[in-house]
């Protein structure tokens, strides 16, 4: 099977939510595998570094909290983080666990700070938003990862919890 087929074959199953288990917050309903996880990350982004994996987990969370599945027309994501690798990285990651894109028109991307870095997510039928960003641990733990330790790096952040990747905007 080629490459090709292979990601053709990865996103049918994103889309179609297949490999289901638990997920890693209390309130959830089902989550892919890790393996599977990590795939859609790189099926996206080209990779699963810490940051895209951290944008996934958040992603994840956040179609949770507000009531949606992946691929769901009614979510709304805006990340804001300066035009720089690994604080746009998180919005890829995002795109990989809900769904969004550019092409939808439900992911924008905005310029901010690396200090004021977090993504929105608004659930466009009622008008409730969610607002993550990263932690400052998790920051000053993966910020500049060496390229040869980015994957292992990824697995790591995918078996962490919750509160020590990102946090509510308040």
């Amino acid at each position: 099977m080629t490459v090709r087929a292979h990601l053709f074959i990865l996103v049918v199953g994103i889309v179609a939510g297949c490999n289901s288990h638990e997920r890693h917050h209390p309130h959830a309903r089902e989550v892919d595998s890790p393996s599977s996880q990590i795939d859609a990350v790189i099926a996206v982004h080209g990779g699963a570094g810490p940051w895209a994996v951290a944008g996934y987990r958040m992603g994840e969370f956040a179609i949770d909290q507000l009531g949606l599945q992946r691929g769901s027309f009614d979510l709304e994501v805006t990340h804001y983080s300066p035009h720089e690798v690994q604080y746009a990285c998180i919005a890829d990651g995002a795109a990989a666990a809900t769904g969004a894109s550019l092409g939808k028109l439900n992911l924008t991307l905005a310029a901010a700070s690396p200090a004021e870095t977090r993504t929105r997510y608004r659930r466009r039928s009622n008008g409730r938003v969610l607002e993550l960003r990263l932690t400052d641990s998790f920051k000053s733990k993966y910020l500049n990862v060496p390229n040869e330790r980015l994957a292992s790096a990824g697995r790591e952040v995918l078996g962490l919890r919750d509160q020590d990747i990102f946090a509510l905007v308040q």
